[in-house]
């Protein structure tokens, strides 16, 4: 006998995405979002709704299932209350042609909205519905748009390419409302998951960050509520995110963070690094913060500010908060980032190749991407005096990865006299003895150390600023967690918690 199987996908869970930059939101994730909105929305017919980036459409065809349920009384008759609603109360604008035709077909049940057979709102007298798209160009300036950085050189197309030229982001406030044909309009209402990033061109050129165009431009429409899914990189800046991370760490308004470390928790098979995060913010209530931190191997909710006392960044774990406040109680305003020097100390770059396999002479012992070798001293353009002095080196680069317990740097080792690098690592020092630098090197090792850089350190580059939150210790004596544990009066919780996120160097 032969059982059958009641399986009704939803489509919209099905979806490949467009790349990791252009990322489809799952049902229930959009859902998850939704659910922080205010209960009395879903009743409510004079509600606005805008998804200013829609590309599955999910986003509005949730609220649509929301308002139908919500309005049912207001308006009893089905086809009225269907036709109010996408009419008057949802708005979209595709990223691409494709999308906004998908993002009809989700919403109206057919990629023509005025289609009189398929479409389930019989009111629209245009194909278009109240999901808008139209192609437009970037604006030039230096070889960079003008609006989002984006690169002449790969973005300056022709038509039967995409510009990605987002027209949230491409028009005024003003415009934007024009685009509906509505006199004076305010939407309630601005949700979505907007584009991550653009290749802004070049080779070994990093992507440059987007999305936190998209939120500052929703707030400049001044809704009721905003709320969207964003990378979490925006925590520690760069990238031109620095304005923007001071926008959003001192707004008050910001009354929700839901973080999650690995991007997979939201988006099943996509890897973002440093993970995402959606929040909720509230145009006509301020105060603290509600952060909901999912770490891959706890949950925890915590009201807060989003800026510890004399901190630059978002500290994304609510169990860290009490530990920093004891390290700061002691750490005398010294930090260990005054021993962690910029890249390419020596003025040598990482693909710098130009060295000899065998030594020689009065050589200087190179330490390169992978491989050892030999240079000669005048080879060497910054810093000569480092070097006939200990040293340690760490990668600046090293992946945290996605499974717990973290590393979350790689492995330092020290160097003796007569040695430089390449850009490839980092120089700790450097110091006038071998003991001293060993000591160094033990507390580097420790838990609590690599912990208190995990806090700054959003994706797989270490720079010096990524120590800036470890205190200096003394370094007359080596360290070990034990001794750091009993130093900053840590909890068992405390100590739980740390070892939970970075397993032991050996």
């Amino acid at each position: 006998m032969t059982t059958k199987l009641n399986y009704n996908p939803d489509v919209l869970d099905a979806l490949a995405n467009l790349s990791n930059d252009e990322v489809f939101t799952p049902p229930k994730l959009a859902n998850e979002v939704l659910d922080m909105l205010p209960v009395n929305l879903w009743s409510d017919k004079n509600a606005t709704f805008l998804d200013p980036a829609t590309k599955s459409g999910v986003f509005l065809r949730e609220i649509a299932k929301r308002l139908i349920e919500g309005l049912e009384k207001e308006i009893p008759d089905l086809q009225d209350r269907l036709n109010h609603i996408y009419t008057n109360q949802l708005f979209g604008i595709g990223i691409t042609e494709l999308t906004s035709l998908l993002a009809r077909r989700s919403l109206y049940c057919s990629k023509m909205a005025n289609h009189k057979k398929y479409s389930v709102c019989t009111d629209f007298e245009n194909e278009d519905g109240n999901i808008k798209f139209e192609r437009i160009e970037h604006t030039w300036r230096n070889g960079k748009c003008e609006h989002c950085g984006a690169s002449k050189g790969e973005y300056d197309r022709d038509e039967s390419l995409e510009t990605h030229a987002y027209e949230f982001i491409h028009k005024t406030p003003e415009e934007i409302i024009s685009l509906f044909n509505k006199r004076d309009m305010k939407f309630d209402v601005i949700i979505g998951n907007p584009p991550y990033q653009l290749d802004t061109g070049g080779s070994g050129r990093q992507a440059k960050p987007i999305y936190h165009n998209f939120v500052l431009q929703a707030k400049k429409l001044e809704p009721r509520f905003l709320s969207m899914i964003i990378p979490a990189r925006w925590y520690s800046g760069g990238m031109g995110l620095d304005d923007f991370r001071s926008n959003m760490l001192n707004d008050t308004h910001l009354r929700k963070i839901v973080d999650y470390t690995d991007s997979s928790e939201c988006f099943p098979g996509v890897s973002i690094k440093g993970g995402v995060c959606y929040f909720l913010w509230d145009r006509d209530i301020s105060g603290l913060c509600k952060v909901k931190s999912h770490t891959g191997i706890s949950t925890s909710e915590m009201e807060r500010t989003l800026l510890e006392e004399g901190q630059e960044m978002f500290v994304r774990y609510n169990e860290a908060i009490s530990i920093l406040q004891k390290i700061e109680t002691k750490k005398e305003g010294k930090s260990f980032m005054k021993h962690v020097n910029s890249i390419a100390s020596f003025g040598l770059p990482t693909q710098f190749d130009d060295f000899k396999q065998k030594q020689f002479k009065d050589a200087v012992e190179l330490y390169a991407k992978k491989k050892v070798g030999y240079i000669k001293r005048e080879q060497v353009l910054r810093n000569l005096d480092w070097i006939d002095k200990h040293k340690i080196l760490i990668t600046e680069a090293y992946g945290a990865g996605e499974n717990y317990p973290h590393q979350i740097i790689n492995k330092p080792f020290i160097v003796e006299p007569g040695t430089c690098c390449t850009g490839t690592y980092l120089v700790v020092g450097p110091f006038e003895s071998n003991q001293f630098s060993q000591n160094v090197l033990t507390y580097m090792k420790t838990r609590l150390f690599r912990f208190l850089v995990m806090l700054s350190k959003p994706t797989q580059h270490a720079t010096s600023k990524v120590y800036k939150l470890v205190p200096m210790q003394d370094f007359s004596e080596p360290w070990t967690d034990e001794k750091l544990y009993k130093k900053y009066k840590l909890t068992n919780e405390e100590i739980d918690f740390i070892e939970s996120m970075i397993r032991p160097m050996e």
